[in-house]
């Protein structure tokens, strides 16, 4: 796929972007290069290359899932914030 000043210009109305005149054709160089890059790697041979290959045999380490509560961390953070009261944050109002 080869990128143009149309096809810039549909992906910059997809993305949202406002691309400025003298960005253009540096931003269309690179996206080639990377279309080219992608275009490269369809050229490897995986035919032999094991399906799990990066995966492990052994289980994910897990740990047991114990809830805590340290008052000394809860005062901590609260010693922090501009403003608290029982243990909670106090913000301003934001819907009326």
């Amino acid at each position: 796929m080869q990128i143009d000043e149309q096809l810039l210009s549909r992906l910059e109305k997809l993305s949202m972007l406002k691309i400025s005149e003298d960005k253009r054709e540096e931003i269309i160089q690179e996206l080639s290069e990377f279309l080219n890059f992608a275009d490269n790697l369809k050229e490897l041979d995986t035919a032999s290359v094991d399906a799990k290959f990066a995966m492990d045999d052994s289980p994910t380490i897990t740990r047991e899932d114990i809830p805590s509560c340290d008052p000394a961390v809860n005062e901590a953070i609260l010693e922090h914030a501009p403003k608290s009261q029982d243990h909670f944050f106090i913000v301003p109002k934001i819907i009326e």
